[in-house]
Parts: structure tokens; C-alpha cells; sequence
């Protein structure tokens, strides 16, 4: 899952409190002519400075989280659901195509994947990239996201070395791909918002190869809160990865939540991406009920009313893989269910309602 064991364990406890029913950067609208010269004018402009233009939002992302079944949090290899470690890079490109088909059916355009140190430069690593390279070749965007390395360290990058050195390579590999994005770091609890915010000036500067306009900067906290990142100058060419999850906070109403996300994207909206936001795909809830009394379905219905409102783009958790619920052996977040084998791979949706609600969310 997207936190480490301990704060999986209050989501879980917040999940049976409230939860299951109690039983359990387009443009500002300008005129037609106008906006056409502007947009012929504006975009190399941008492209150049590695920024985003004035106005602009973020809704191209349309996404969903491939995990690791047991969570990214890995002092090994990151082997993602559906993969073996004994797959050639053909293996897994076959693999993620056959996955990647399911997902664009329901409109996904990006797939956010993990890495870390003992994945990136490994003998895994050349072979691990076919589910990158699979994505790109289709016009998939990638959005390339560091998990610390177990989640021993808090919150807090294991070795920073090492992860200059991992960041090093994948830049120097996918730099020059425009449909590849790098977030420095997933969930930077463990920092102060002064310091996350002093290493992730210090991660552009180094990594030159990343231009700041595909770059993701988490928020403070779980990457919960985006004011003092949108409010930094350094990193006012980047774009924001934020999440929001009902188990961070107690129970709330539909408007109450989507006050809450609201203000926590600060004046940033259109820089943001929610790179994570979920909820139990596999229990029969009604994501379509406006009037629904379950936690987890105003959360979904806020999260999604906000990023249409503001046209933002969002990538759900997890399309497969995460962390096991009690003996399910899945995780009942994620948004499919996979079947096949070898590179006959299938993907069924869980939940029809919420399938449409995440759709929703993106514009569609």
C-alpha cells in the first residue's frame, strides 16, 4: 500500500470505524480565435522553460497505480502484481500490454509505477523497464515514483546516495521521453516542510536531465498538504503530487471532505495531480449514491467533484497490487481484479460504480 505498516494499521482501524456502510491545463476559456494563437504561441514557451503556462490544469492524467502485491515499501526488488522475477524485458512488455489493454478500456492514459534502490541498475531493472517502455510506446504517460527502501527510515529517504545515484539513472534514461515523469519521493513524512522542501530544490538542481514541467513534488506530510510546496519558488515549475485517503482523517461529510482537499491544494489546483486517493472496490458500495452515508463514498464522490471542478488529473490506488486485506489476499482498493496466466493476462473492474465515479473524476 501507499504507507508503511503502521499507518496501514490505523487505516485500517479507520476503515472498520467508518467505513462499509457502518457495517463495516486546458485553458481558461478565452475566445475561440484567441485561444488558438495563445496556444500556438504559449506551448513552446513553456516546453523551453520546463514550466506550465498560466491557467493551465492537469486533467491529461488519467491514471491508476500498479503496485507490488504487499506494498512498494521493499528492501528488494519491486516486482509488480502480475509480474515474475524471472520475466524477460519481452515477458514483461507482453505482460504489462496485456494489462495495459483492460486499463485503457476504462480510459487510463498513465500508469504510475514505483522504484527504488535495489531495483533501479539491477539485473531486475533491465527487465522491469519493458513494463515502462510498454506504457511509452502506446502514449501512455509514466509517472516514476521513489519508495523508500522498506519503509525503515520514517518517511525519510534510506540512503541518499544511493537515491542520487537511482535518480542519476533513470533521468539519464528517460530524460529526453516526454511521456516519462519522475516524484522524487513518495509520502515525505519523516521531513520537516522546510527540509523536504530544501531536498527537492536540491533533487531539481542535480537532476538536470529532469526539466521541472515533469516533475511531481509531493506535498508535505503523506504528500497530504501542497501549500508550502505550491508557495516555493524553487519549485514553481513543477508539477504537485497529492494524496487524500479517508483513513488519514476522521469521518466527514461529502461537503465537509471536499473542503478539506480544497483547501489542502492550496492555490495550486492546476499544478496538482492526486496521485493517490482509493477506497474498498470489492464490497458492493454504491459510488453513484449522492446521498450515501458511508465514509468511503463521500470521500470518493468529494475527491472526484474536486478534480473535475478544477480539472484535475488524478491516478487511483491501485489498479492492482497493494497490500493484502485481512485473508483476501488483495488489496480491496484496488480497482481490478486479475485473472489469466503466462501473458494472457486479464483485468475484470470490481465495482461498476466506482469504475464510473473514477471516470467521472478524470472529465469523462
Amino acid at each position: 500500500m501507499t504507507t508503511p505498516q503502521s499507518t496501514r494499521s490505523t487505516r485500517t482501524m479507520n476503515n472498520t470505524r467508518h467505513g462499509e456502510g457502518s457495517a463495516s491545463r486546458r485553458r481558461s476559456p478565452g475566445r475561440v480565435l484567441v485561444g488558438a494563437l495563445a496556444a500556438m504561441l504559449l506551448i513552446p514557451v513553456a516546453a523551453v522553460l520546463g514550466g506550465s503556462p498560466a491557467g493551465a490544469v492537469t486533467n491529461q492524467f488519467r491514471g491508476m497505480n500498479w503496485a507490488v502485491l504487499g506494498d512498494n515499501f521493499s528492501t528488494g526488488p519491486l516486482v509488480l502484481h502480475g509480474l515474475s522475477q524471472s520475466d524477460s524485458n519481452a515477458t514483461v512488455r507482453a505482460k504489462a500490454n496485456a494489462l495495459y489493454d483492460d486499463m485503457a478500456a476504462m480510459g487510463v492514459n498513465t500508469v504510475r509505477l514505483p522504484i527504488n534502490t535495489h531495483t533501479v541498475g539491477t539485473t531486475w531493472w533491465n527487465n522491469y523497464r519493458g513494463a515502462i517502455d510498454a506504457a511509452t510506446a502506446r502514449g501512455f504517460k509514466v509517472i516514476l515514483a521513489y519508495w523508500e527502501d522498506g519503509a525503515a527510515s520514517g518517511g525519510r529517504i534510506t540512503n541518499l546516495a544511493a537515491w542520487n545515484t537511482m535518480w542519476s539513472r533513470v533521468t539519464y534514461t528517460y530524460g529526453s521521453n516526454t511521456n516519462v515523469y519522475f516524484e522524487p519521493m513518495n509520502e515525505p513524512h519523516g521531513y520537516s516542510s522546510a527540509d523536504w522542501r530544501n531536498i527537492a530544490a536540491n533533487w531539481l538542481s542535480y537532476h538536470y536531465s529532469a526539466v521541472p514541467g515533469r516533475v511531481l513534488v509531493g506535498g508535505t506530510g503523506y504528500s497530504q498538504d501542497l501549500r508550502d510546496v505550491c508557495n516555493d519558488s524553487r519549485l514553481r515549475g513543477t508539477l504537485l503530487s497529492f494524496h487524500h485517503y479517508a483513513f488519514f482523517y476522521n469521518a466527514m461529510t461529502y461537503d465537509a471532505f471536499r473542503s478539506h482537499i480544497q483547501t489542502r491544494l492550496g492555490n495550486c489546483a492546476s499544478r496538482a495531480v492526486v496521485t493517490e486517493y482509493g477506497a474498498p472496490m470489492s464490497t458492493g458500495l454504491n459510488y453513484a449514491d449522492a446521498g450515501s452515508t458511508d465514509n468511503f463514498v463521500r470521500h470518493i464522490r468529494a475527491v472526484t467533484q474536486v478534480m473535475r471542478d478544477n480539472q484535475m488529473g488524478g491516478v487511483y490506488w491501485p489498479a492492482l497490487g497493494g497490500k493484502p486485506t485481512g485473508s483476501l489476499g488483495y488489496d480491496y482498493y484496488s480497482m481490478f481484479a486479475l485473472s489469466g496466466s503466462g501473458t494472457n493476462l486479464h483485468l475484470t473492474v470490481r465495482n461498476a460504480s466506482g469504475h464510473d465515479r473514477i471516470r467521472y473524476g478524470w472529465g469523462l
